[in-house]
């Protein structure tokens, strides 16, 4: 590994929503909507440009909703979800505006054409992606995510920090052990079992009732983690109050199942990819066709101009 390596692995569907809800409507001459693609693209020109990563991924949700983590916790993102009759193998998709359903394969070509590497595997969701990329990388980490969930893959030692663009883009937070430790007065590692106790209303995981973030923290800075909480809370002669202790035990079957659907996957095998950042686009001749076609001049120019320099 040189000393000045770095990979940046970009949240990519969180931020082309972000792109498509904060972009004013912008139209290719034959009608597409385009603003999701063209923010996306400025997006990771300002970002590449701020930090300079030598090795650039797009981390893919080739499955947003894996069915393994439905099975464990069947309200898993369910108010997100559409019933599609046409497919049998696959009868949930996401509910997407259609505009924006629309430029997700137009986001797809041009990140090829471009030569910017995009990872998806079967079965899992971008976090998991993320989550194995940082876990396994031999060089620091940046992760750009409107997503706190993924606060959990921080890890100050390894060099593994959030950019946090929950208030944009270009007001986004670096979000380090400390900045976990001040937020949530849990440590990154214990991240994990902090939002399982927590819920998460966004995804359909509705937590321990009655067990809020500061008691959830309170718990885990008394037992550690997940684990040790639950034994506790078993253990007729430990020091938990009784308040606590009758909602961790009526939360049993949740807690039982429900770290491993908010916990993100580090151990997948990645398979053969190459993230180098590319100095010039791959395909240079398409690229200019579909900046043109699709009205992308100004946003393929910025970033082609990023990564030449």
């Amino acid at each position: 590994m040189k000393q000045d390596e770095r990979l940046m692995v970009l949240d990519t569907a969180s931020l082309y929503f972000r792109a498509f809800f904060g972009v004013p409507e912008v139209l290719a001459d034959d009608g597409t909507p385009v603003n999701a693609v063209r923010g996306l693209l400025d997006f990771i020109s300002r970002l590449v440009g701020q930090y300079r990563p030598t090795h650039l991924v797009c981390a893919w949700d080739n499955d947003w909703r894996p069915q393994w983590r439905v099975n464990l916790v069947p309200s898993y993102k369910g108010h997100r979800v559409e019933y599609v009759v046409k497919d049998e193998a696959h009868p949930y998709v996401e509910e997407v505006p259609d505009p924006l359903e629309i430029q997700v394969p137009i986001i797809e070509a041009v990140l090829a054409a471009f030569g910017i590497c995009k990872l998806g595997m079967d079965g899992y969701e971008a976090d998991d992606v993320i989550g194995s990329l940082a876990a396994q990388a031999t060089m620091p980490v940046d992760v750009v995510t409107g997503d706190r969930d993924l606060f959990q893959v921080v890890d100050d030692e390894r060099g593994v920090r959030v950019l946090y663009v929950a208030r944009g883009v270009g007001n986004h937070e670096r979000v380090t052990d400390h900045v976990v430790v001040e937020k949530y007065a849990v440590l990154p590692s214990q991240y994990a079992d902090f939002a399982t106790m927590r819920g998460d209303a966004s995804d359909g995981l509705p937590g321990v009732p009655g067990v809020g973030e500061k008691t959830a923290s309170a718990l885990l800075l008394k037992y550690g983690d997940l684990r040790g909480i639950v034994t506790a809370a078993n253990d007729p002669d430990s020091d938990m109050a009784p308040s606590p202790r009758k909602k961790i035990l009526a939360a049993a079957d949740y807690l039982e199942v429900a770290p491993r659907v908010v916990e993100v996957a580090t151990d997948i095998d990645l398979g053969t990819y190459d993230a180098a950042l590319p100095i010039a686009p791959a395909q240079a001749d398409l690229l200019t066709a579909l900046a043109s076609k699709l009205n992308l001049e100004g946003p393929v120019n910025r970033l082609t101009g990023v990564l030449a320099g």
